[in-house]
């Protein structure tokens, strides 16, 4: 029975690791009526040459046998070895072809160590017997009693057909009864196939469909591959929250070294620095509220200037990366702000200055 848990489909990886242990949908009917349709149709085209060059075959022999010494080495017996080899070989090569490319389209080609190791369980009587025995033996048992009924019912039919030749067959000539034979062994054969052919289909849909529900699986199963595939989520939680607090640490230290600090003046705050050996100024920090109060508070206690300019403080947030120029399109606006704290240093200076003069 089914288990009413497992109502997902299954993953790819779950279908990758049931293929390494070789869990595919696959057959062994369909391969096996497929071989055998093509030697039948491989043997039916050579049955139109094969009669007079077989007669041909049985003279020259019958000729040889009374001249040559009967041995394996004898020449008749290669020779008859040659001629089976000859007509047979085709008919085998054909079905064998056909039988692998059929098991090959199945489920491709797979190799799996897990099926080729010997376990002490497949060769134990008890174990066979036990599965012959059990519900899904009988179970397989029946579905084999229903192609051979149909098979059965097919070549019944056919002998009633050809009843009224059969009972006349006893007056026939040898070629007459063997071509009757022949076209009856021909008709229940192909018969036969069709109806085996259908079945390797209805198996093969049977198999696939408990191959698939053998393999969904239940949210656990799903979550549980998650975490071993992509990690446990409290697990990558705490390292991206150390991350974080990494960069905010390098942030604030990168602070100390800005030449000014724009702000929103509550929501943000971007770090800048700007040295004469620079192209343009580069922007070394910033943050949004909790992070924005600790920027200013590191420019407070390294005196570095903080300047409120809401449209440049958002801005620069949002377009420019740590670590990078600001663009040509706010060089303008930088400008004006370096200037002012520029100026303003110098007034300090100079009044510094003058204050040191009037001392003296």
């Amino acid at each position: 029975m089914a288990d009413s848990s497992k109502t997902e489909k299954p993953t790819a990886q779950r279908r990758r690791k049931a293929r390494e242990k070789g869990q595919v949908a696959r057959t062994r009917e369909l391969p096996g009526v497929l071989g055998c349709g093509a030697a039948l149709v491989i043997f039916s085209w050579q049955s139109s040459a094969a009669v007079q060059q077989w007669q041909g075959f049985l003279r020259a022999a019958l000729d040889m046998s009374g001249s040559e010494a009967r041995a394996p080495e004898a020449t008749l017996f290669l020779w008859s070895g040659w001629q089976v080899v000859r007509w047979t070989a085709p008919s085998m090569l054909g079905a064998w072809v056909v039988a692998t490319t059929a098991s090959i389209m199945q489920g491709g080609l797979v190799f799996s160590a897990d099926t080729l190791t010997p376990k002490l369980e497949r060769l134990s009587p008890i174990n066979k017997l036990r599965q012959m025995f059990s519900l899904s033996g009988l179970s397989g048992m029946l579905k084999s009693l229903l192609p051979f009924a149909a098979i059965l019912y097919l070549g019944i039919g056919v002998f009633q057909q050809h009843w009224s030749e059969l009972v006349l067959a006893s007056s026939l000539q040898l070629r007459s009864f063997t071509s009757l034979v022949f076209k009856l062994v021909f008709e229940v054969t192909w018969k036969s196939l069709l109806v085996l052919l259908a079945w390797s289909g209805v198996d093969y849909f049977l198999t696939w469909r408990k191959l698939e529900g053998d393999l969904r699986m239940s949210r656990q199963e799903l979550r549980q591959e998650h975490k071993e595939t992509e990690g446990d989520p409290a697990i990558k939680g705490r390292i991206r929250r150390l991350q974080r607090q990494v960069r905010r640490q390098q942030m604030l230290k990168a602070t100390e070294t800005a030449t000014a600090v724009v702000t929103n003046p509550t929501h943000f705050a971007v770090a800048i620095r700007y040295e004469r050996n620079l192209p343009a100024p580069i922007v070394v920090a910033k943050g949004r509220d909790r992070l924005a109060e600790q920027i200013k508070e590191v420019a407070r206690w390294n005196g570095i200037p903080t300047m409120e300019n809401p449209p440049l403080a958002q801005v620069l947030y949002r377009t420019v990366p740590v670590g990078r120029e600001i663009p040509s399109k706010l060089y303008i606006a930088v400008a004006e702000i370096l200037a002012l704290i520029y100026r303003a240093q110098a007034q300090a200076r100079a009044a510094a200055a003058r204050d040191a003069g009037k001392g003296d």
